[in-house]
């Protein structure tokens, strides 16, 4: 068992899907941003700014996890990441058992045809989801990161790589890590040319 099994991807490539498969494959829990109660500024006057809104939701996420971790839960799954904050997990979940489960698609009109039925409806920004799924195509492997290739797959398909992922994929627990460069990342908060 892993003690955490963070899905990161493009917009609409399935992450939501997956966790929700996952967490009934583990029973356990899964913890995703939209999770966070709503706030609206630190002091009632200040103005939220899109990166203190990721933070928020990034630093009261992981307090999540590490809860969940400290009750002694297993298998605790994570998704609505931002992809910058992709590079962050293996710094912070040093030690830790996890496994990042990286969705790729080679195929854009199906990744297309996936965010154009989603079943909540959701953001439909193509360009965005080509620009991430691209980027995430391109960057090498994080530590205890595995890539999973959607592609021609469906649901039930991607359900099974991940679990046999999980299963078989060994984590590295020590290990020296250099994060790399932001530009290998996509942000949808932290513009300078991550878009």
């Amino acid at each position: 068992m892993k003690d955490f099994i963070f899905i990161i991807g493009a917009s609409g490539i399935g992450k939501s899907t997956l966790a929700k498969g996952l967490l009934e494959h583990y029973k356990t829990t899964c913890v995703e941003q939209w999770m966070v109660p709503e706030f609206y500024t630190r002091d009632g006057i200040e103005a939220m700014t899109g990166e203190l809104e990721e933070r928020t939701c990034w630093e009261i996420q992981t307090a999540m996890l590490f809860a969940f971790n400290r009750l002694g839960y297993k298998n605790v799954v994570a998704s609505d990441i931002d992809d910058l904050r992709t590079g962050d997990i293996p710094i912070i979940f040093k030690g830790y058992d996890f496994i990042t489960l990286k969705l790729v698609c080679h195929d854009i009109v199906q990744l297309e045809n996936q965010m154009k039925n989603r079943p909540n409806g959701g953001l439909r920004d193509y360009e965005l989801q080509r620009k991430m799924n691209e980027k995430n195509l391109q960057r090498p492997l994080l530590i205890n990161e595995r890539e999973i290739d959607i592609t021609g797959l469906y649901e039930n398909d991607v359900l099974q790589k991940a679990i046999d992922c999980i299963e078989k994929s060994e984590s590295l627990l020590e290990y020296d890590y250099k994060k790399p460069p932001k530009e290998l990342f996509y942000s949808w908060v932290f513009g300078s040319g991550l878009r």
